[in-house]
């Protein structure tokens, strides 16, 4: 089986020793995606932006080994606060909607900055690709 490890390089991967996205055969994973852009927190204070944020950036980073967001056939979103999970489920919806893989939304204490309100992870199945 071929692995296919990939940076962004942003600096946590090299400090804490992770991929943004591994390939492994027909399977995909990425690593937790948040709404960090450049290095700083974008749209502080609105879960769904974020949620869409964090998307688009595991979407991106699915596609540079050969996913599209068809592919994703599961979804794990870290919420910091119930209330704030109708907004992630919806954003998660818009992005996904007919897709709609299997999906797991568990609230927690906190993300690794204060700003985050969500983290998400994704993991696609490309078959014989």
């Amino acid at each position: 089986m071929t692995v296919t490890r990939l940076s962004s390089g942003g600096p946590w991967e090299r400090i804490y020793g992770y991929s943004r996205v591994v390939r492994a055969g027909d399977r995909a994973f990425t690593s937790g995606c948040t709404s960090t852009v450049d290095g700083r927190v974008v749209h502080v204070g609105d879960a769904a932006a974020q949620t869409a944020q964090a998307l688009r950036i595991g979407l991106d980073a699915l596609a540079e080994v050969g996913a599209e967001p068809g592919d994703v056939v599961r979804t794990r979103m870290y919420v910091t606060g119930r209330r704030h999970a109708d907004e992630v489920g919806r954003a998660h919806n818009v992005v996904f909607g007919v897709v709609r893989p299997a999906a797991t939304l568990v609230v927690v204490a906190g993300l690794l900055d204060p700003e985050h309100l969500v983290e998400v992870e994704l993991e696609a199945y490309l078959g014989d690709r």
